[in-house]
């Protein structure tokens, strides 16, 4: 195991886009997060990397990536606020309880105030405690629950 001084939080390169990839199959499974909304593949890697490179980074122990963040701008219409949106945070679970999920979303306010960001959001599913009072203790608020339905087309003609 590295110690939390080995570990260092850098931009994601293209070289990094197959671990950041594999780390997420393990923590956003089906299984795990039934309700995801989002779907993990290697589609969402590359995505952000391509759409917002400056705002995806990775915690690694030499070559090895143990967590990432990826996230991008959303700029709405007639309005003058600019927000900021985590959508992935992840660390390896051996790597976690370190501070290094905290240094990632470090990373990602840094560089969003930077960017001249007013507000960053994220989201994650009402069963998520850890999530839930990670985000709390960095001083996230303003919960606001919605509903999520689908439909599933196959289904919809029956």
């Amino acid at each position: 195991m590295a110690k939390k001084s080995r570990i260092q939080i850098r931009t994601m390169g293209i070289d990094d886009i197959s671990q950041v990839f594999h780390i997420g199959e393990k923590l956003f499974t089906a299984e795990q997060h039934p309700t995801l909304y989002r779907t993990w593949d290697e589609y969402e890697v590359t995505h952000f990397f391509n759409i917002e490179p400056d705002l995806c980074f990775v915690a690694c122990t030499g070559e090895k990536v143990v967590g990432f963040a990826l996230g991008n701008r959303i700029e709405k219409p007639q309005t003058a606020w600019n927000y900021g949106y985590l959508v992935w945070l992840g660390v390896l679970r051996p790597y976690q309880k370190y501070g290094i999920a905290k240094r990632l979303l470090d990373a990602m306010t840094d560089k969003l105030k930077e960017m001249g960001i007013r507000i960053l959001i994220t989201d994650t599913q009402a069963d998520n405690k850890g999530a839930i009072d990670f985000f709390k203790k960095y001083g996230f608020g303003n919960t606001v629950k919605h509903v999520y339905m689908s439909l599933n087309m196959e289904m919809a003609d029956e």
